[in-house]
């Protein structure tokens, strides 16, 4: 091979099947070409955009992909990294690419029959091909979130709804715009359909307006470097992608490694088991969620389909880029990495699922992968993070017209996790830490509610080596006579972010209706909430777990957060075993205090003792073999075969393997249908 040239990986082949081989100068250059496109594509979206929840929190994205429908061009500046890998082929086989002509956009939100490229149906999805002196040679994909899409309450989304049917309209892949023209009847039914019609085509507007700022670009540089260059380098910059994520994989040793975690449903006591098996060798990663639990009768199911999709890969893309910061965030990325998800579990869920509330599943998915690499790598990378994206949205008059919209306030996240060299990030976790604030003018301009309070929670850290971030507290006032309050996303109420090697659990989620009055109430997870003029609600996010042991962090960093008024002495006197005199560490009563008292070896995970009894009560390979046996049954009956076997917890648990658990999962799906 000369010295010049890189040997792609097997896959990047020419029309006649020999291997490729690579410019790895040009590729470079044509890599951010590329970027350059797409980068300007999704700033076009967030600077036209209508809705709050696109132009400033940024739930949106554009890319560029090949004609077979693989993503080689994706942002990284502006919008969403969630979907990095997501595949168009499913959607483009519904729609059959030889029915597309030059000008045509598609839309759909269908999670069903585009298998998982929608994840749930307020994402709404564009493609457009781009031809090239007639020939296709490209798609451009662009998707948002939007505010209203119709359904059983404002802005779409509630955890209690129990089928797609409840969350608004649902579009199969078909054409918005034929040969340069919207399909007027495709249009309308949708704005007939959202209570915020004209904000919702606006937002569509600019979607199609980055799809064409796109497909121009594209054209400029086929004019300039010839059709054949530019659709070669496309594969190229897939298969460089592949290549080096398969070098930052290596990373990780061979083996096996396994996690457990629980996604809280709406009621106290609905806990759905997220388990996961990682297979590492040479390079590549499989990951198995056979042992999950079955879709439930709860807005927090999702599709994935039979394709790598990245809400199941997310934590190992960002462990892939933060490895190697050169690789290009495309399919090739996610080709290392194959998975099992079972049709018919939570994260592959079947029709009718309900999935407007899908990402706080994506989540505790993400958390879980987390748990494996720490095991997978010595020392470990970074503890649990605070486990909820709580995206407010309110309901009220607009204070400018009078009439009733929709709107987004924030999306309420929570302290990241601490890291095995350095502490946690306040108020943002790992895997939504691309979306964006509301500036709190604008939620007062265009809602019908106040902000009271929007900051850093103290005494939320964490204690460890390296601590949390700190959890956020934001209070809401209603300037209406009515306001209806929804929130998605809300979790870690009951079972707390966990630290690693000796990092303690960070604090929980919870929510105050009229907080520092003699009514106050501690309600919990918000679903719909109506508030009448004057009535405040707190909410405070969790926080994420600790890293290391809390006795291992110096002096000075614990002496700074208490200057930053994040930290009490009390607390830190409580979670460091240290001394104060005034604001400082007094070091030698402080050193008396530690070796009165001793050291324990510290757990690799500390859950917190809400998990740790919940384990006590109902071990995780028991849970798992009836999750596994459950899902053996016709889908109508899983959910309520489940709920009677583990409410008769004495004898569940004496299951002893896996043939008498499925006894007893049959014995009760025939005493379900007497």
């Amino acid at each position: 091979m000369r010295a010049t040239k890189t040997m792609v990986p097997e896959g990047a082949r020419t029309a006649k099947g020999a291997v490729r081989v690579m410019d790895p100068i040009q590729t470079e250059i044509m890599k951010n070409r590329f970027a350059a496109i797409v980068e300007e594509g999704s700033t076009t979206v967030f600077r036209t955009a209508h809705t709050a929840f696109v132009k400033q929190t940024q739930d949106y994205q554009c890319a560029l992909a090949t004609a077979k429908g693989e993503i080689f061009a994706y942002p990284a500046m502006s919008g969403v990294t969630s979907f990095i890998g997501i595949s168009l082929e499913a959607t483009l086989d519904f729609i059959d690419p030889e029915t597309l002509g030059d000008g045509d956009v598609i839309i759909t939100n269908d999670p069903f029959r585009t298998d998982g490229m929608c994840s749930h149906t307020m994402d709404i999805h564009l493609v457009k091909p781009i031809f090239y002196k007639g020939k296709l040679i490209a798609y451009g994909w662009s998707f948002l979130h939007a505010s209203d899409i119709g359904g059983a309450v404002p802005g779409s989304i509630s955890p209690t709804l129990t089928e797609v049917f409840q969350e608004g309209f649902r579009l199969r892949p078909m054409k918005l715009i034929i040969g340069g023209q919207v399909n007027p009847y495709v249009l309308s039914f949708m704005q007939d359909n959202s209570r915020i019609p004209e904000d919702l085509w606006g937002d569509l507007q600019a979607l199609v307006a980055a799809m064409n700022t796109m497909e121009r670009r594209l054209h400029e540089l086929c004019d300039r470097l010839g059709e054949p260059v530019v659709t070669n380098s496309m594969e190229d910059l897939i298969s460089l992608g592949e290549l080096r994520s398969r070098e930052a994989l290596r990373v990780l040793p061979d083996g096996a490694y396994s996690f457990s975690d629980y996604l809280e449903g709406v009621n106290p006591g609905d806990l759905i088991l997220i388990h996961v098996r990682m297979r590492v060798k040479d390079g590549t990663v499989h990951l198995d969620f056979s042992g999950s639990d079955p879709q439930v009768q709860m807005a927090v199911n999702f599709v994935t389909g039979s394709s790598t999709h990245p809400f199941l890969t997310q934590a190992l893309n960002y462990f892939v880029l933060t490895q190697k910061p050169n690789t290009p965030a495309n399919a090739g990325l996610v080709r290392p990495m194959t998975v099992s998800a079972p049709r018919g579990t939570v994260m592959n869920a079947e029709f009718p699922a309900a999935m407007g509330n899908r990402w706080v599943t994506a989540m505790r998915i993400y958390d879980c992968v987390v748990g494996c690499l720490n095991q997978a790598l010595p020392g470990g990378i970074v503890s649990c993070g605070a486990g909820q994206a709580g995206i407010i949205a309110v309901s009220g008059r607009d204070p400018r017209t009078g009439k009733r919209r929709v709107g987004v306030v924030n999306p309420l996240c929570g302290g990241s996790g601490g890291r095995c060299s350095g502490d946690g990030v306040d108020g943002v976790d790992g895997p939504q830490g691309y979306l964006a604030n509301t500036p709190i003018e604008m939620t007062e301009i265009e809602t019908s509610v106040r902000i009271r309070r929007y900051e850093l929670e103290p005494d939320s850290y964490a204690p460890g080596r390296w601590r949390s971030g700190a959890g956020i507290t934001i209070e809401l006032e209603s300037a209406d006579v009515e306001t209806v309050v929804t929130v998605r996303g809300m979790n870690r109420f009951y079972f707390r972010p966990w630290g690693v090697n000796g990092g303690a659990a960070g604090s929980l989620g919870r929510v105050i209706l009229k907080p520092d009055t003699p009514q106050a109430e501690s309600i919990g997870k918000i679903t719909v909430l109506t508030l009448h003029k004057g009535d405040v609600v707190r909410m405070i996010s969790p926080s994420g777990g600790g890293f290391g042991d809390p006795l291992g962090r110096p002096f000075e960093l614990i002496e700074r957060d208490v200057r930053s008024g994040l930290l009490s002495t009390k607390r830190a006197s409580a979670d460091y075993r240290v001394v104060f005199d005034g604001a400082v560490i007094d070091r030698k009563a402080t050193e008396t205090l530690r070796a009165e008292r001793g050291a324990a070896k510290p757990a690799t995970f500390a859950f917190g003792p809400e998990r740790e009894a919940h384990d006590k009560e109902w071990p995780v390979a028991i849970r798992s073999a009836i999750a596994v046996a459950v899902r053996e049954l016709p889908l109508s009956l899983r959910a309520h075969v489940l709920k009677r076997v583990l409410d008769d917890a004495v004898l569940a648990r004496s299951m002893q393997d896996k043939d008498a658990v499925s006894a007893l999962v049959k014995r009760t799906a025939e005493q379900v249908m007497r």
